[in-house]
């Protein structure tokens, strides 16, 4: 799932131990598409340098300034992602006010991402999947030729089944 960039109330950034979930992100605020960018995610492992802080670090650098920069620090997950996250926004923006949110997330987990998200966001949401195109990310195009590629995408097939085994994906 790739779209283009277009204007949206709301970049959210799903964690991850590599940088370029954040490059969309910061390319739509930087080119006014964006007013805010939500980063979600401290990561798997419990006395690492948590994802957030990374972002937020790359996002500085970028010139996005904090007041434009929302917080989720606890996911540890795709569902947590959302269910954090949207606690999160909601401090800050009435999600009623909100009508399209960029999704920014790895290439091969935007389905699951997608699912997840109209699950558990507002039914009125449109979501926009922008998922970074950088050299080191498994792309949709050849995720086939190697075998790290084949592993990640057989086991996000896996995750979307155990999702909507536990009802956490919409099927919509």
């Amino acid at each position: 799932m790739h779209d283009d960039p277009a204007p949206v109330d709301l970049a959210l950034v799903l964690g991850s131990p590599s940088i370029s979930n954040m490059e969309p992100a910061v390319a739509l605020y930087l080119d006014g598409l964006a007013t805010r960018i939500a980063i979600s995610g401290h990561g798997p492992i419990e006395n690492a340098v948590p994802e957030w802080r990374t972002y937020l670090d790359y996002a500085r650098k970028s010139g996005v300034p904090d007041d434009a920069i929302i917080l989720e620090k606890r996911a540890r997950n795709t569902l947590e992602n959302f269910t954090l996250s949207a606690l999160a926004i909601g401090e800050v923006y009435p999600w009623e006010t909100l009508k399209r949110v960029a999704i920014c997330c790895k290439p091969v987990h935007a389905r699951r991402a997608y699912m997840t998200a109209r699950q558990h966001l507002p039914d009125h949401i449109e979501f926009l999947m922008l998922p970074p195109v950088h050299p080191a990310d498994i792309q949709a195009k050849d995720w086939w030729q190697t075998p790290r590629g084949r592993a990640r995408v057989f086991n996000e097939i896996e995750r979307i089944g155990l999702y909507g085994l536990k009802g956490d994906i919409s099927i919509e």
